[in-house]
């Protein structure tokens, strides 16, 4: 008897998998029963995620443990993975699972992509088994594309090259940021910054990005203008201009528009020119992961890691296809099944006034069905497996009906609009522009941006020649504004776009190809990555960039560390690596190099890094396991420092000694400062310190440390806390 082992990637996947055959549930594994497709049966079992990780620095030299400038640059000779100790319990009952000698070929069902590829491959090389490997690879979940999958297995040379791209990128991804964390982190902490500073090959480009627009907004000095507004009367026809010259509406002298406003009053005005065009907008084009991100965030103001979460929730159910698909695109094979889903969503409420559909079909619509352009995987699209969107969790729902809509949208003709441009001359001499918009067909705006239509601005008809008056004239006052704040989609869509800072044209296009900054899938955790280490603060789906993000980039300056550039390179090797077409060793030699320049070019530079104008005072060091924080006094449990740790503060002999004592950084919805933090381990009484609230009540208090331990002190005193 002898039968495969299916290696899912998660749990729930590998449970989907599973439900289209009879099965039964074991510990940490499900057995098949005996079907037309494993006729004696399977075992499938499955990762937590990243089962494995890339061992720390340490366990290669100890001397690496220890955060020195001289231990610099850290490059292994060879890179190991080792299991992650939380996970330990599944790898073992994965390893169990291959050493069973009835188990005589791997099917490899990690999602179809370069992180499942490595996910589910170092498994294999970690169990030290080696048995035939075959490679499931679907877009979708549907108990149709499961088992259509699964009669259709790759072999192991088909996706081999995307587990070398993946490991490369893993390995160069470790080098550099290991690398440029510590001399960067170091290098502050002589400058008295005393934090832990994280960077990397993605993040740190995406964050020179987000301070420049930062620095942007803070230098904008805002400068007054003002525009002339004049109501036209023609006959019974009424209408609005505003007074331009030289293109420019806006006026830097008051006095000027008052002049111009008392010439224009009750003087005669002639139609000089009229100008009218349509144009045609076509459907948007089916959704990939960033541009679901990015409408998600524009519309319901998901941030882009929610957006994913979800989508790939809804794809675990079998109703939508793979969600890390950066294609916009598909084959006519899944064109061929847009009738039958549509078919379907026409029979709920929500989508039944959107049929009958203007087109029934777009399989020869080269918009959306272009196999040229669909690579791993097409764009998302609701599966055959069509769900009634109320009965699915709300948020789900939102994004369900983002993606049904999008597809209802493709089978609808253009938007079509009109737009007219009037120049009326007063007195022969000022020149007053005037602009009206009006819809002639909605088209497929009928499906999508309801709320966000173009409103009309109808004109009233008018022609070349006409004559009329001045009726009233008024000036408005304005400020320039500075730049907008970046919204968390659009940060998707900018690192997406990255290819347009880059001024070497031959490079750009390589940015083009690769798709900017980070991929699909990773785009969504760099930004989270960025706000868990407090270089951006995201407020009502703005961002900012703290003074922490400005005093890295600051440091890093123009080295190639901040420039899509070296992610422009990085990129098109991996991608050619992952076509079998780069070699993987190269690509590591030159990511030794790089991983030592950088960290001689940060060396070289520090004596010139001037951080004037930014707070380095006032930056929070994060928790880590390397590096102590800022001492705020002695430790009254065993006389160790106080330092702050983050999210409290804590003695740093606790390593050596256990020593447990801490204080919280909030007490009762209130933060404790650190010149308060200093008073009470020197025995004495906090400031007093008001607004302290316990069970809806509020009251000011004084603290102070007494055997170990916090109490309030009541008092009359006035001084602020």
């Amino acid at each position: 008897m002898s039968f495969p082992l299916i290696i899912a990637e998660k749990p729930d996947q590998g449970l989907t998998l599973c439900s289209v055959f009879p099965f039964v549930k074991r510990q940490g594994y499900i057995e098949i029963r005996p079907n037309d497709i494993f006729p004696e049966g399977a075992y499938c079992t499955w990762a937590v995620g990243h089962l494995a990780q890339l061992v720390q620095p340490e366990s290669y030299n100890p001397a690496w443990k220890q955060w020195k400038l001289e231990t610099l640059p850290i490059i292994p000779e060879k890179f190991r993975y080792e299991v992650s100790k939380t996970k330990y319990k599944q790898f073992h009952t994965v390893k169990k699972l291959l050493k069973d000698a009835r188990v005589t070929e791997i099917i490899h069902a990690g999602d179809a992509g370069r992180e499942g590829e490595l996910i589910i491959r170092n498994i294999i090389h970690l169990s030290g088994i080696k048995k035939p490997l075959k490679r499931l690879w679907i877009s979708s979940l549907t108990p149709q594309s499961i088992k259509e999958g699964f009669r259709n297995l790759l072999h192991d040379e088909d996706t081999s090259s995307l587990y070398h791209e993946a490991y490369a990128r893993a390995c160069a991804d470790w080098l550099v940021g290991m690398n440029a964390s510590r001399v960067y982190s170091l290098l502050l902490k002589q400058k008295g910054i005393n934090d832990v500073f994280s960077v990397g090959r993605v993040q740190t480009p995406t964050l020179a990005l987000i301070v420049k627009r930062e620095l942007e907004i803070e230098n904008f000095k805002p400068e007054p203008f003002w525009e002339v507004t004049a109501l036209f009367q023609f006959d019974d026809k009424q209408y609005e201009g505003k007074w331009v010259k030289n293109g420019e509406s806006r006026l830097k002298d008051p006095a000027m528009a008052e002049r111009i406003a008392a010439f224009c009053r009750q003087k005669p005005a002639k139609v000089a020119a009229l100008k009218k065009e349509r144009k045609e907008f076509q459907p948007p084009l089916l959704f990939n992961l960033s541009s679901l991100q990015a409408a998600a965030n524009q519309a319901i103001k998901f941030p882009p890691k929610k957006t994913l979460d979800l989508v790939q929730s809804l794809y675990q159910k079998g109703i939508v296809s793979y969600p890390r698909s950066d294609s916009n695109y598909v084959t006519k094979g899944e064109a061929e099944t847009f009738p039958d889903i549509l078919q379907k969503l026409q029979t709920y409420p929500e989508y039944a006034p959107f049929f009958p559909l203007p087109h029934p079909s777009i399989i020869n619509n080269k918009r959306f069905v272009n196999e040229k352009k669909v690579s791993d995987h097409y764009a998302i699209i609701p599966t055959e497996q069509v769900v009634n969107p109320e009965n699915l969790p709300n948020d789900e729902r939102k994004i369900y009906d983002m993606i049904v809509r999008r597809l209802i949208a493709a089978h609808y003709g253009n938007a079509v609009y009109h737009y007219t441009t009037v120049k009326t001359l007063v007195d022969g001499r000022a020149e007053f522009i005037s602009k009206g918009t009006q819809m002639e067909k909605e088209g497929w705006r009928k499906v999508i941006f309801a709320n966000e239509k173009e409103k009309d601005r109808i004109l009233p008809e008018v022609k070349q020649g006409d004559k009329g008056i001045v009726k009233d004239v008024k000036i408005k006052e304005g400020k320039t504004q500075p730049p907008k704040r970046y919204t968390e989609g659009q940060l998707i869509t900018l690192m997406k776009t990255a290819g347009k800072f880059i001024e070497d044209e031959a490079l750009e296009k390589v940015m083009a190809d690769v798709e900017g900054l980070g991929t699909e899938a990773t785009r969504a955790g760099v930004i989270t990555l960025l706000k868990e280490r407090k270089y951006i603060e995201v407020k009502k789906n703005q961002v900012y960039a703290t003074d922490k993000a400005k005093v890295l980039i600051r440091a890093v300056g123009g080295k190639i560390l901040a420039s899509p550039e070296m992610t422009a390179k990085w990129e098109q090797r991996l991608r050619e690596i992952g076509k079998g077409q780069a070699s993987p060793a190269g690509f590591m030699e030159q990511s030794k190099k790089l991983s030592a320049k950088i960290v001689h070019d940060a060396v070289q530079s520090a004596n010139e890094w001037d951080f004037s104008g930014l707070k380095v005072d006032e930056i929070k060091r994060v928790k880590s396991k390397y590096t102590l924080g800022k001492k705020m006094g002695k430790c009254p449990k065993c006389g160790g420092d106080i330092v702050d740790k983050g999210n409290f503060y804590g003695c740093s002999a606790y390593q050596k000694s256990g020593c447990t004592f801490t204080l919280p950084k909030v007490i009762l919805g209130k933060k404790i400062s650190q010149a308060n933090v200093k008073k009470l381990l020197a025995g004495e009484e906090t400031n007093l310190i008001k607004g302290f609230k316990k069970n809806e009540k509020a009251f000011d208090a004084k603290l102070k440390l007494e055997q170990e331990k916090l109490r309030f002190i009541f008092g009359k005193e006035k001084t602020e806390g």
